[in-house]
Formats: structure tokens, C-alpha cells, sequence
């Protein structure tokens, strides 16, 4: 291919990012990010300040089990009508409405605790921003998918990345300087007041159209079918047991009838662990080498923001040109190789140089990979099923995450810095085994389909 050629091939694949649809992904993707530091990094810092061990901070990291938990109330938000909401608003922008308003009421909450003297008081709040958060995902999710076709989903997913960086740097290093300068508590109301961000966007925007699939129309035809032919379950017993197949038993069968699914859960489920280890052990380790919440915050948050921009769009970029699968095994080794930063921080001890290096090397290729691995996320869901699916897809990912981060402290107080974040790299290992198994199934199902 001619330079020319090359050059204006990729300027019309970065054309898409300026589509309307997609840059009000970059808003939503802020309102995703936001609280997630909240109940993590920066929560994190605030713990240690006031002495919480590192084996409490790594427990701490259950409180966001709710996003791991997330597609057991998904079909409601997918299918259930709210009063007043969903006439005046739709189906997704009432339910976004909703979840963002309780979101912001509970940052207000979780900001008035003291975890010094009441931490279970600070667990049971943050629990309820990571439910309010997670539900505000689950419709954000549902409403990406819908509003994008599938030529923008890779570009929506690389803004969406992009946005998330933006709305966990408001939560990450604006809220550490209004802490540094202010108190926790006026970080948290700050916090709460930037959900509104969210709320502007889902207000100018359309209601995304409702979408249903041949295949979703023809399973639930019959079980309409099967219900009228058995008068005992006529009427309001007939619309419930309709309604609750329709919300909960067709999105999981429908993926279920899919080849290699549990390949594909076992594979979402494993593909962050490394990164995940490694980051929710990031604050305490950044504290514990002499770091200043405001070093912290400038390096791992302003600075680090602009590697991880360059890497969404670039992952973005990668997958529309290689494919997803491909993009996934490239993000894969990077992120974890990236884990190698921290283990020559660890060696340099306090130095803002080999901080900003690590942040760098580390948010590039974890934007990378999360861009593609949102892309593949997407490109799963059946559009009759958008928010149960992509609730479910993305709960198994948390719940790996959960899982396996919450053995971080234990793990980071049993050995150095330096052998956990080499332990940490292992983590990624077993994602990376099954993608090149789905990559070996992709390519025979080409040669059998091109016979």
C-alpha cells in the first residue's frame, strides 16, 4: 500500500470519533468513571491515612462486589417500567436519570463518614455507590450499544475509555487536591456534584430505538404459545410468567445457545486479573515509598491521563484495523508486561521520574487493552438483550476482579514490593491461554465456512 494510501485509510477510520453519537459516549464514559475511584483508589489513600491496614484495604475492595453482581437486577432495568420516569424521559434515559440521582446522594453520604472511627459505616456507604454506580452502568452500557452501529462500536469503545479516564481523574486527582486543601468531605460533595455531567448528556440525547432480534421475537413467541395453551395460566399469571422469561430466562439462554460460551465467560473473566492485583495495592504502594497525595495525584492522574487518552484511541484504532481478537492478544502482553514499571519502582524507591514513567507505560497499555476488550464486550451482546447482557458480560470480568483483588493486601503483606508485582504479571497468563484458543476457533470456523 502507498503512503498516501495508508495515511488517508487511517484518517477516515479517526473520522468517526467526531460523530455526535460517539463523542456523547465520552461524556456517559465520565459518568461511568467517576465514582469508580471513589470506592477504590482514592478511597484507598483516605484508608490509609487514617491507619487502615493493607489487609483491610484489600478487603476493601468487596465493596465493590456490586458491580461484579450487577446482571442480577439487570433484566429489570432492561425490561421494568418506572413510574413517571419512563413516560416523561424512555426506557434508558429514565433509568439513567434515576441511578444518577441516587448516585449523587450517596457520595454525599459516603463523604460525611469518618473511617477512623466508624469504618463499617464507610464500607456500607461505599457499597451503595458502587450499587448506584453499577446500575447507572448497566444502562449507560445498554444505551452505548444501542445508540452506535456496529461500524462505530470499536470508536465508542475507545471514547468510552477515554471518558472513564476523565470522570476517574476528577475522582482520583481533583479529589485528592480538595482533600489536600479542603477535607474529604468537600471532595466527596464535589464529587457528587460532577454526576450532573452524566445527567446533561442523557438530557440532549435521544432515546436510543428499541431493537428486537428475529431470533428473541421467535423465543418468545413460543413461550406466548405455550402459555395459551394452558387456560390455568391465563391472565395475570400468563403476563408475569411472559414477562419474567422475556427479562430473565431469554438474554442467559439466548447466550448460552452460542459455541464456546463458557470459553468466552471463562476468558472475560480472567482477562484484567493482573492488571486488577496490581492496581488496587497502586495507592497504598505509592503511599508507603513517601509519595504526597499531591505527587499522586499530579503524576499517577494528570500526567498519567494523557497515556491512557493516547492509548484508548490507539487501541480504538488497532482494533478497526486488526480486529478484535487480535487487539485483545496485543493489549493482553502489554498490560502485562507494563506491570514491570512498578517492580523498578519499587527498586528506585522515591523518584517522581520513575513514577511518571510507570503511570505512563502502565496507562498506555491498559488503554489499549481496554478498548479492545470493550469493543469484544459489545460485539456479544444480542440488541434485544443489550443491558441484561452486557450486565453479565461485564459482571463475570468484575467478579474475577473482585475475587482476586481482595487477596492483594493479604498477598503485598506476606512479600516485598517488588515479588508482588512479579507475582502480579501471572495474573494475566490464563486470559491470554484462552484467547488463543477463541483466536484457533475464529480461524476454523473462516476456513469451514470458506469451504
Amino acid at each position: 500500500m502507498k503512503p498516501s494510501s495508508w495515511l488517508s485509510s487511517w484518517r477516515e477510520a479517526a473520522s468517526v470519533y467526531f460523530d455526535r453519537r460517539v463523542l456523547a459516549i465520552l461524556f456517559l464514559g465520565f459518568s461511568e468513571g467517576l465514582p469508580l475511584a471513589l470506592t477504590g483508589a482514592t478511597l484507598n489513600v483516605w484508608l490509609r491515612e487514617e491507619g487502615v491496614s493493607k489487609t483491610g484495604i484489600g478487603l476493601f475492595a468487596l465493596v465493590t462486589m456490586p458491580y461484579a453482581l450487577k446482571f442480577l437486577w439487570a433484566p429489570l432495568i432492561d425490561r421494568m417500567r418506572l413510574p413517571v420516569m419512563t413516560r416523561v424521559f424512555g426506557r434508558r434515559r429514565g433509568w439513567a436519570l434515576t441511578a444518577q440521582a441516587a448516585l449523587a446522594a450517596a457520595l454525599l453520604g459516603l463523604g460525611g463518614t469518618d473511617p477512623g472511627t466508624e469504618l463499617w459505616w464507610t464500607a456500607l456507604l461505599a457499597v451503595i455507590v458502587a450499587f448506584c454506580s453499577a446500575s447507572q452502568d448497566i444502562v449507560v452500557d445498554a444505551f452505548r450499544v444501542e445508540v452506535l452501529d456496529e461500524s462505530r462500536q470499536a470508536a465508542g469503545a475507545a471514547v468510552l475509555v477515554l471518558g472513564y479516564r476523565f470522570g476517574m481523574l476528577a475522582a482520583g486527582a481533583g479529589a485528592l487536591y480538595i482533600a489536600d486543601f479542603y477535607g474529604w468531605r468537600s471532595a466527596y460533595e464535589a464529587m457528587a456534584a460532577l454526576v450532573l455531567v452524566g445527567m446533561v448528556t442523557i438530557l440532549l440525547n435521544r432515546e436510543p430505538k428499541t431493537v428486537e432480534s428475529a431470533d428473541s421475537a421467535a423465543r418468545e413467541r413460543r413461550v406466548a404459545d405455550w402459555l395459551a395453551a394452558r387456560p390455568h395460566l391465563s391472565g395475570r399469571m400468563a403476563r408475569l410468567l411472559s414477562w419474567l422469561y422475556g427479562a430473565v430466562v431469554a438474554p442467559f439462554a439466548q447466550f448460552m445457545g452460542r459455541r464456546g460460551w463458557i470459553l468466552i465467560l471463562g476468558f472475560i473473566a480472567t482477562y484484567k486479573l493482573g492488571e486488577v492485583l496490581a492496581g488496587v495495592m497502586s495507592a497504598p504502594f505509592y503511599v508507603d515509598l513517601g509519595f504526597t497525595k499531591s505527587e499522586i495525584a499530579t503524576v499517577t492522574k494528570l500526567f498519567g491521563l494523557w497515556a491512557t487518552i493516547a492509548g484508548g484511541l490507539l487501541g480504538g484504532l488497532l482494533v478497526g484495523r486488526v480486529g478484535v481478537l487480535r487487539g485483545l492478544m496485543i493489549g493482553g502482553v502489554l498490560q502485562m508486561v507494563s506491570n514491570l514499571g512498578y517492580v523498578a519502582l519499587a527498586w528506585t524507591g522515591h523518584d517522581l521520574t520513575m513514577l511518571a514513567v510507570t503511570v505512563a507505560v502502565d496507562n498506555a497499555c491498559g488503554g489499549v487493552a481496554t478498548a479492545a476488550f470493550v469493543a469484544y464486550l459489545s460485539g456479544l451482546c444480542n440488541a434485544a438483550y443489550t443491558a441484561t447482557q452486557y450486565a453479565l458480560l461485564s459482571s463475570f470480568y468484575k467478579l474475577g476482579g473482585d475475587v482476586f483483588g481482595a487477596s492483594s493486601g493479604w498477598l503485598a503483606d506476606k512479600m516485598d514490593w517488588v515479588s508482588f508485582f512479579l507475582l502480579s504479571m501471572a495474573g494475566s497468563l490464563p486470559a491470554l491461554v484462552l484467547l488463543t484458543r477463541l483466536m484457533g476457533r475464529q480461524r476454523r470456523e473462516a476456513v469451514a465456512a470458506a469451504e
